[in-house]
């Protein structure tokens, strides 16, 4: 049999991302999402161009903190406050070239989203969209966060339309205890 994809690769480990104000980005991640904060760094500036070769930005930026946290039993965030030496570009749409979500799963979706609207956060959408085809069973609904990012709620206690029938290797909300 021969091996696909990265050798050891176990999963997800982390999502960074850029915030341009990091106490913002705290209150929301730990008030709003329930995030645990687990450390934090300082200023990071090179010489040369570390910065480049490294993390592919200007050579003169200066990270100037990153926080860890963590969520549930889910990936951690590694956030990330830049001086960009070459200005920094809005947060990119979905439909864009690197164009991205994050998404939680819940138990209870309409209640999870009253949460977020009674936190004055923006959801998107009246009401949760009903997954159909492969992910029938799912249902999901988008929000952002202050800075513009967007989440993603989605749940499927019973299970989604695809995974009839397959093997349940991981956490499953219809079994828990995997």
């Amino acid at each position: 049999m021969t091996q696909r994809g990265i050798p050891g690769n176990h999963g997800t480990d982390h999502i960074g991302f850029t915030v341009p104000d990091i106490d913002e980005a705290h209150e929301f991640l730990v008030d709003v999402l329930g995030c645990e904060p687990v450390y934090e760094l300082g200023a990071k500036q090179a010489d040369d161009d570390w910065m480049l070769r490294h993390l592919g930005v200007h050579p003169e930026t200066v990270v100037r903190t990153v926080r860890f946290y963590r969520l549930g039993y889910g990936a951690n965030f590694e956030v990330f406050l830049y001086e960009a030496a070459d200005g920094q570009q809005q947060q990119p749409r979905n439909s864009d070239i690197g164009g991205y979500h994050i998404a939680f799963y819940v138990d209870d979706l309409d209640v999870a989203v009253d949460y977020l609207r009674g936190k004055g956060v923006e959801v998107m959408g009246e009401q949760p969209v009903a997954s159909k085809q492969a992910a029938e069973g799912q249902r999901w609904i988008y929000f952002r966060a202050p800075w513009g990012l967007q989440f993603e709620l989605v749940s499927f206690p019973g299970g989604k339309a695809y995974e009839n029938g397959a093997p349940r290797l991981l956490w499953h909300p219809a079994n828990p205890a995997v």
